[in-house]
Formats: C-alpha cells, sequence, structure tokens
C-alpha cells in the first residue's frame, strides 16, 4: 500500500501525473480523429445548422457527467477507474464483483474499438497527403461487407493506408513499453500539435467566418428534418465519440500526484475546454465551406477531409492541405497514444486484485508498467483498426452506456447512501439533478443506436454474465460469499 500519495510508489506504479500532465492526457486522448472526422456525418444525420445541437445537447452530457466522474474519481483513485468506482459501491463480496467483471469483458470490446478507431482516422486522412497515394491506395484497397443493415454496413477494409496505420499502432506500443515518466512528457508534446491544428483552423475560419453560410437553412435545411428525435440521437452518438475521453485520467489514478484536486480538476476543465473548442471548430470550417457541398452519403463520406477542403478555400496551392493532413494524422496518433495509456491500466488495475484475469495484472520488472495489459488491449486495437469506422463508433458507444455510463451514476448514489462517512476530496455541485441529466441523455443515445447495435451490447453483457459465474466456479470465489479474500484496490 502507498505511504505517500504524491510520491511513493504504489504497487509497483509510479506518481508523475500533475494537473498539467492529467489535463494534457485528457484532451489529447479527446481531439484525434473526433471532431475533425464527424462533422460530415453529423450532416448526414442533421442537416445545416441543425447539426449543432448534436454537439451542444452532447455537451450538456458530458458536462453533467464529468461531475460524477470528478467525484468518484477524487474518493477512489486507482488505476482502472471505472472498474474500482463499481466494485467498491456495489460492494466488493457481493455485486460489485460481477459489475466490476462485466465493465472489465466490456471494455475489452469497447476500449480498443475505440483507440482502433483513431487507426481508421488516420487512414482517412493520408489520402490528402498526395492526390497519387490517395489513387494508389484506392485501387488496391480491398473491402470485404460482413452485415448490411438498413443504411449502415459493418465492413473489412485492407489497403496501404490501413496497413501503415497499423504500423503506427504498433509504434504506439514501442512508445508505451517504458517507463511513465517520460510518457508524462510525451503526452504534453503531442497536446501541443493538437492545440497546433485546432488553433489554425480556427483562426483562418474566424478571419474569414460567413454567418450566412454557417447558419444556411435553405435546401434540406429549410423546415425541421422528419425524424429529428432520431437523427439528434445519432449526431449525439457521433459527437459524444468525439468527446470520450474527458474522464481519462480516472484510469491512472494510481499515477496521478494529490488526486483528490488533481483528478476533478483535470476532468472539468478538460469537458468545458473541449465543448468550446469543437463548436468553434465547427462554426469555423462550415462558416467557409458551405455545408451543402460536404458528401454525407456512404462511400464518399469515408475517404472526405473536411479540414483538407477547408484549407483549399483558404490557401492557394496545396501545401495547407497537406500540412493540416500531417497535423490531423498527429492528434490521432497522439489521442491514440494517450488512450492506450490509460486504457492499458483498466484491466491491470482489475486484475492485480483477482476480479479479473490474473495474467493481466503483471507489471514489468524493470518498467514498472502493465505490459501484459498494454500488449493485450494494443493487439485488440490492431485487429478493430481494419473495420468501418461507423460500425466501430456504433459498437464502442452502445456496448459502453449500460455497464460503465449508467452503472457509475447508481454507484455514486449508492456510495452516498452506504459510506456517508467516507472522506470526499471533492463532491459534485446540485446533486442528484447531474445523475439525472447524465441518465436521461445515455439511455436517450442508447435508444438511437439502431438494433443491431443494442443487440450487441446486450449479448456481451450476457455472454459476460456467462464467462463470469464459470471463472468464479473454476477460481472457487463465489458472489456473495463472505469469504472473499482478495486484497481491496487502494481507497476502497
Amino acid at each position: 500500500m502507498e505511504t505517500n500519495a504524491n510520491t511513493t510508489p504504489t504497487l509497483g506504479l509510479q506518481r508523475h501525473f500533475r494537473l498539467l500532465h492529467a489535463t494534457a492526457l485528457n484532451v489529447t486522448m479527446i481531439v484525434g480523429a473526433g471532431v475533425f472526422a464527424m462533422i460530415p456525418r453529423m450532416l448526414g444525420k442533421l442537416p445545416g445548422p441543425y447539426a449543432l445541437l448534436g454537439w451542444l445537447v452532447a455537451g450538456v452530457l458530458i458536462l453533467s457527467d464529468s461531475l460524477i466522474w470528478g467525484e468518484l474519481g477524487a474518493t477512489l483513485p486507482g488505476s482502472g477507474g471505472s472498474y474500482l468506482y463499481l466494485l467498491e459501491s456495489y460492494g466488493r463480496n457481493r455485486w460489485g464483483r460481477l459489475m466490476a467483471f462485466l465493465f472489465i469483458w466490456q471494455f475489452l470490446i469497447s476500449g480498443p474499438l475505440e483507440i482502433g478507431s483513431g487507426l481508421i482516422a488516420m487512414a482517412q486522412f493520408s489520402n490528402d497527403l498526395d492526390p497519387g497515394f490517395k489513387q494508389w491506395n484506392e485501387d488496391w484497397t480491398k473491402t470485404w461487407k460482413l452485415l448490411e443493415w438498413e443504411q449502415e454496413d459493418v465492413a473489412i477494409a485492407v489497403g496501404p493506408a490501413r496497413l501503415a496505420c497499423a504500423g503506427l499502432g504498433i509504434l504506439i506500443l514501442v512508445l508505451l513499453y517504458r517507463r511513465i515518466a517520460s510518457l508524462g512528457r510525451l503526452t504534453v508534446t503531442f497536446w501541443v500539435g493538437v492545440l497546433a491544428a485546432i488553433a489554425w483552423i480556427i483562426i483562418e475560419g474566424g478571419l474569414r467566418f460567413d454567418a450566412a453560410r454557417a447558419f444556411d437553412f435553405s435546401g434540406k435545411a429549410a423546415t425541421l428534418p422528419a425524424g429529428v428525435e432520431m437523427g439528434l440521437g445519432a449526431a449525439m452518438i457521433l459527437a459524444m465519440y468525439s468527446y470520450l475521453g474527458y474522464y481519462n485520467v480516472c484510469y491512472i489514478g494510481d499515477e496521478v500526484r494529490d488526486p483528490g484536486r488533481t483528478i476533478p480538476r483535470a476532468i472539468l476543465v478538460s469537458a468545458l475546454l473541449v465543448c468550446v473548442l469543437f463548436v468553434g471548430l465547427h462554426l469555423a470550417m462550415l462558416g467557409t465551406v458551405s455545408w451543402q457541398s460536404v458528401p454525407v452519403e456512404k462511400p464518399e463520406v469515408d475517404s472526405y477531409n473536411l479540414p483538407a477542403d477547408f484549407m483549399r478555400k483558404v490557401h492557394q496551392g496545396d501545401w495547407a492541405p497537406r500540412l493540416i493532413s500531417v497535423l490531423l494524422i498527429w492528434s490521432c496518433f497522439g489521442s491514440a497514444f494517450a488512450a492506450l495509456l490509460g486504457y492499458s491500466r483498466i484491466p491491470y488495475g482489475a486484475s492485480r486484485y483477482g476480479h479479473f484475469f490474473r495474467i493481466l495484472g503483471r507489471v514489468h520488472p524493470i518498467h514498472h508498467i502493465p505490459h501484459v495489459s498494454l500488449l493485450a488491449v494494443g493487439a485488440l486495437t490492431l485487429f478493430w483498426s481494419f473495420f468501418d469506422l461507423q460500425s466501430v463508433i456504433n459498437a464502442l458507444i452502445t456496448t459502453r452506456i449500460l455497464e460503465q455510463f449508467v452503472g457509475q451514476i447508481v454507484a455514486v448514489i449508492l456510495l452516498r447512501r452506504r459510506q456517508p462517512e467516507r472522506v470526499r476530496p471533492y463532491k459534485m455541485w446540485l446533486y442528484p439533478l447531474p445523475c439525472g441529466v447524465a441518465l436521461v441523455g445515455w439511455l436517450y443515445m442508447y435508444v438511437c443506436a439502431g438494433w443491431p447495435f443494442i443487440l450487441l451490447g446486450l449479448g456481451t453483457l450476457a455472454v459476460g454474465c456467462i464467462v463470469f459465474f464459470v471463472w468464479s466456479w473454476w477460481t472457487k470465489r463465489w458472489p456473495f460469499s463472505e469469504e472473499v479474500t482478495s486484497a481491496a484496490p487502494p481507497g476502497a
């Protein structure tokens, strides 16, 4: 157990992340593929200026949810984040063991899906590095459809760009296979590149902003579109995919200095910052490039690069589209780096205390990192990087909503009722209002995801329950037993 909350290693890990590093980690993960790749897809769900509603309503949701994450992260800091919160809130010897196991189970699907989407977006943005490469890549890319449903399909694509980005994924694993002290500096380096891309677009777009173009209610936007309720939910899913990561610091709680103050501050600052930035980016680009010229249907949207098109409107020649594409690839690379850093700690955090398969709880004797968990999550990420981006987004959101986000809303309420005496360095404002807002928002998006993905989420939970009881029987560690002997995580 730790003896000094600021400097002493905790079970092999060391506390090096301060507020700047923690905020950089969150923002770097958030601002990757998301905002740049999602705007054209959001225009396909809600035409014209209505697409802004996706950012704004999802922004209200993440700000409410940030308060929940902040209280749980400050009260129960430790590696694993949600695993630890669910375990302690629902009871370590009762429902908490099942909830923690199911979270890790679904995370091994949704986490690599999320990171893999960044690699997919890198392949998409690489098409604008050179016209010749784009044509060569399209000629040599092979696609296989696995499932088709209404306007959505699940497909696998293999080509030069996808293979190159998988190679970058391997490079990320190599960079992460080192001490945490150097990783904090790397996250700040990636953050600078991310902010450079955002600042360039916002400044150029702000100087040339045309309100009549940004708020053009002609064409498909002349009237409120039919089925706007489902369209808003679909747009929110895309916006929420872009926002994911505002809580990433919670997954490395054992490596954060003064976690009771640093974690909630980093979460709230990150959430507020990206809400403002993403709305600003949306207006900057669509105040210069008419939304009616943006492709929203497959297959054009899968290879369309809105920032590159924006730069063609602003500057003569190909240098600006190429440079912004390089910065976008850098952003995606940094986002995948930050995500894999945080997500590799989740199976590790559960496994080291016997709440998941123990092999994932091993720590490297020299580098002091959870190397087995890192390699497992990295391998799954590389696998998902060859799938269709839209399918990956829908799958990762729906498999995560019930067990993680809704589960944590109930968890923070249970923890307050069952352990009122526990020290809480931070308590959410306006409790329980943020819980109610977040619950309505998450369930609304879940319903709007579509039946194939809803069934995927329910199916993974059902299979996870079966595996949990088989695993409990095999290890003779039954739930609801007072004889469970596994150690409690820090703060529990």
